[in-house]
């Protein structure tokens, strides 16, 4: 029988009490790099991660690399791709298995015997003037260390440590953003026909379909609120050495309603986004009006407890894993489409301990802390130049959409936004709370930034490169005895240099972010 994998479970108490230079919380893609950073330098430094595995995304689907300009990856986040094309011996490859990119971070794990402590879910911080002083994990283990990296997607140790943060899109006039706040309108994942949202057509008292809001709609665009973009799984399919699409446990039809008007509208784009990777497997992304993000289903996801969190998580499964096995199977889908979907199956070599489904769900975006320094859309549009860059982005400003409502009688997606970008710099201090918050705590990963802004961002190469900022800020801090904030950036920009790490952009390397945008949706 197909088994979910879990977000959260109890578990039995512990007791433990662990000391070191540095604790990270998180063995994301950036708590990795900060590790190692740190561990090179020579100093103490443990991992603490809430679920049973290490990577994140990178080794949970989500091979098809969001990479954006290549001459700006460097560090550790190079090496990595670097060791990933070396694996299958080719030049270059940014689109891999999930085993093999999961293989490359426990090695360099072992290699540097950090000690990786799973299933550890914070519970409280303890602060003394301005410093935390240690964390208690649900099971009753602490960890008591100088220094404290918050790598994680969700940003719970900042949240406990009491630094200041949103959830949600700011109006677009708190940073006078264009492409902030509410979005209608946009060409990109709409309903490319007048879709009728009523299980009657035509008949508002039938009700709604599923996954469409009764909320009335009437805030201009820009307004602020407190929406995220959708979540999903990155799919890892294939259609060899497969495991068939499975039926999950609460499998309802009808929340597909909708998919399957749209379907019999004329359109069939669901699957579209379906990157190849080595080996005849694929990244499946969410493309179209209807797809594998689970639209508006995830608002109290970043504050939420972490019994809410699992039961959130899932029905992230539920609907996903159901939605590919209605493709598949229901009658009503027509022949054609039935026929391709089930050629596809999960990959039977792949998150074998977890029925071969992802084990991490795509946090997009969660909390956003608010530091020493917000990075905004100025940033990503070059209308500012950060005075202390650490690292760069160049991927387009993404953001799903965050809700799915009712306009003048037909559905309608929101929150889409999709403007290219030209590589741009990260302020080092968008990693740092503010001083009177936090004098200890680095945030590399559920940084300083406006929610358009860390569309840009949000990509796993570029946290990486900021892990490995954190580290050195972090190794830095501890050599001098000093408050994160006070650190002499020409210091951290001296050594990330040495590292290897690309601070800043050269102009004269030939890119095109419209091509790179168009090139991630397949030409389209």
């Amino acid at each position: 029988m197909w088994e979910t994998v879990y977000y959260y479970r109890k578990r039995d108490k512990r007791q433990q009490h662990y000391k070191q230079d540095v604790l990270i919380y998180g063995a994301t893609p950036a708590g990795i790099t900060a590790a190692i950073t740190l561990k090179k330098k020579g100093y103490d430094v443990r991992i603490a991660e809430c679920s049973r595995f290490v990577g994140g995304m990178t080794t949970s689907g989500l091979g098809a690399t969001d990479l954006g300009a290549e001459q700006a990856i460097g560090g550790l986040a190079k090496q990595f791709y670097d060791e990933i094309a070396l694996h299958y011996r080719i030049e270059k490859c940014v689109r891999f298995e999930p085993h093999v990119a999961e293989r490359i971070f426990k090695t360099w794990l072992d290699d540097h015997r950090i000690d990786v402590q799973t299933e550890q879910f914070i519970e409280s911080a303890l602060l003394e003037g301005g410093q935390i002083q240690q964390i208690i994990m649900t099971d009753g283990t602490t960890y008591e260390a100088k220094q404290f990296v918050d790598a994680s997607y969700e940003g719970d140790l900042l949240a406990l440590a009491g630094v200041e943060y949103i959830v949600g899109r700011e109006a677009s006039t708190d940073y006078k953003e264009i492409y902030n706040g509410v979005q209608f309108g946009t060409q990109h994942h709409k309903f490319e026909s007048f879709i009728d949202p009523y299980i009657e057509e035509g008949n508002p008292e039938s009700g709604l379909l599923y996954g469409i809001s009764d909320e009335v709609v009437n805030e201009q665009n820009g307004a602020g609120d407190h929406r995220i973009q959708a979540y999903n799984f990155r799919m890892c399919l294939s259609k060899e050495q497969k495991v068939p699409l499975p039926k999950p446990n609460g499998y309802e039809r009808n929340h597909y309603a909708l998919l399957l008007r749209y379907i019999k509208a004329g359109h069939w784009d669901a699957m579209k986004l379906h990157t190849p990777l080595m080996n005849g497997k694929t990244d499946l992304n969410n493309h179209g009006a209807f797809s594998t993000d689970f639209i508006g289903m995830n608002y109290a996801f970043p504050d939420a407890t972490y019994e809410v969190r699992e039961r959130m998580y899932q029905q992230h499964v539920t609907y996903i894993a159901g939605l590919l096995y209605f493709l598949a199977n229901d009658e009503e889908v027509p022949t054609a489409i039935r026929e391709e979907v089930s050629q596809w199956g999960l990959a039977a070599d792949e998150f074998t301990e977890t029925g071969n489904w992802p084990r991490q769900l795509y946090i997009r975006e969660a909390r956003r802390m608010i530091g020493e320094y917000v990075m905004t859309e100025h940033n990503a549009l070059q209308r500012i130049t950060c005075e202390q860059p650490i690292a760069i982005a160049s991927f387009h400003m993404d953001s799903h959409h965050c809700r799915r409502v009712v306009v003048n009688g037909r559905v309608m997606n929101e929150g889409d936004i999709q403007v290219p970008v030209k590589p741009f710099t990260i302020d080092l201090r968008s990693l740092l709370p503010k001083k009177e918050h936090c004098t200890n705590l680095i945030v590399p990963v559920c940084l300083s930034a406006s929610h358009i802004a860390y569309g840009s961002i949000r990509m796993e190469p570029v946290f990486m490169m900021l892990g490995q900022a954190a580290g050195t800020v972090a190794a830095i801090a501890l050599q001098e005895g000093r408050p994160v904030q006070d650190i002499p950036y020409e210091q951290v920009k001296q050594q990330l240099t040495v590292q290897g790490q690309v601070v800043e952009w050269d102009e004269s390397f030939i890119d095109d972010p419209l091509r790179r945008m168009e090139e991630t949706f397949g030409g389209k």
